[in-house]
């Protein structure tokens, strides 16, 4: 039997390849004659950088950006092997930047993004660069609901009062936004090709935006959550008052504290599924024909993922090609029905394969048993 592990991180405990190695071992117990083929995997969120330079190559380097809340972040960026540049929006706007206490979902800011977008152009377009650099941004993990203002800040975009001053930073003050100005605006957008990769599909504003959705995650209050829908809101109508873009309800603008809104408005970006992006370019559809079993998993397998991320892209591809997924994960917030719709046969959480406390502090080990567990079961149906 080959059998093919192609997981995302489990959020805060294991990142991808680690996940895929504990996965591995599970097998390997459970089926000491399987061959076992590994591709960690990723959908636009943390990742995703690792995962495209791990299947196409490249160089890795850092620049010295701006945080979510003023403090200088060392973030790292790729120049890939063919061409392209790729970097995360999480490594220089995450909300794992900002202790717990300090979360400020008001003042978090997205400028460090925008500054490591320009360093990817720098270095991409350096030299012999090419005439057009494609920037990949993975999308998710962060801190900021500006709806990318403060990327397009660094870009050289202006964001006014109704006195013509700038807006302080972060979504809090957007609620005053009243003219958006890119007389200013890099040189370098003309000569770069941006593709946002969404891990979700949420539109920028309203009851399934990034305020309502992910503002409580980042320490946004009911009343903080408020100011910064109104203020999305706004900033999507001037957005199509100034620049003749309707952005508001493209899937995936909501992504990132509405960075997805932003790219696609200050810096003329596509916005395109991370997980298709990344399967592309792991070459996971021609994989997945080759094997008889598909194993995939995340950390909380929920209603968000069913809008496109890992599990259950790697689910469709494998249903696609007639071959059985089963998933992993560390928490599981959907039904079994809902999960064979989408192509997983079974799956299993950690929680329930080992206890929540074994679960949490011995995650690599209790990966391992949930693996033997979830093949034994297989055996048994």
């Amino acid at each position: 039997m080959r059998v093919l592990i192609a997981p995302d991180k489990f959020k805060g405990t294991l990142q991808a390849p680690a996940v895929a190695s504990a996965i591995a071992e599970g097998v390997r117990r459970a089926e000491p004659d399987a061959e076992v083929v590994l591709k960690p995997l990723a959908d636009g969120g943390e990742g995703t950088l690792e995962a495209l330079v791990d299947a196409i190559g490249g160089r890795r380097l850092t620049a010295t950006v701006t945080g979510p809340l003023g403090d200088a972040v060392e973030a790292p960026f790729a120049l890939l092997d063919d061409g392209r540049a790729v970097l995360e929006v999480a490594a220089a706007t995450g909300l794992t930047l900002v202790a717990e206490p300090r979360r400020d979902a008001l003042r978090a800011a997205s400028f460090g993004s925008g500054e490591l977008i320009a360093a990817a152009a720098a270095g991409g377009l350096a030299g012999a660069g090419p005439a057009e650099l494609e920037i990949i941004v993975g999308l998710g993990g962060s801190a900021s609901t500006d709806g990318g203002t403060g990327a397009a800040a660094a870009a050289g975009w202006r964001f006014l009062d109704a006195t013509g001053d700038d807006l302080v930073r972060g979504g809090g003050a957007l609620r005053r936004l009243r003219r958006i100005d890119g007389g200013g605006a890099a040189e370098w957008l003309g000569r770069c090709r941006i593709v946002g990769a969404c891990d979700i599909d949420n539109p920028l504003h309203g009851s399934s935006g990034a305020a309502s959705v992910f503002g409580p995650q980042k320490g946004a209050s009911a009343a903080d959550v408020e100011v910064l829908d109104e203020g999305l809101d706004i900033l999507a109508t001037r957005i199509e008052a100034d620049l003749g873009r309707a952005v508001a309800w493209l899937p995936g603008a909501g992504a990132a504290g509405g960075i997805g809104a932003g790219l696609a408005a200050f810096f003329n970006a596509q916005l395109r599924p991370g997980f298709e992006l990344v399967a592309e370019a792991a070459g996971l559809a021609d994989a997945i024909a080759e094997v008889d079993l598909v194993i995939t998993g995340e950390g909380s397998l929920d209603a968000s993922s069913l809008g496109g991320k890992t599990p259950i892209g790697v689910a469709r591809l494998a249903r696609s090609a007639g071959v059985e997924c089963l998933a992993l994960a560390g928490r599981l917030g959907v039904a079994a029905e809902e999960l064979e719709a989408e192509g997983i046969a079974a799956a299993l959480s950690l929680s329930d394969a080992v206890g929540h406390e074994l679960a949490v502090t011995e995650a690599r080990a209790s990966i391992a048993e949930a693996t033997v567990t979830l093949l034994r079961d297989r055996r048994r149906a």
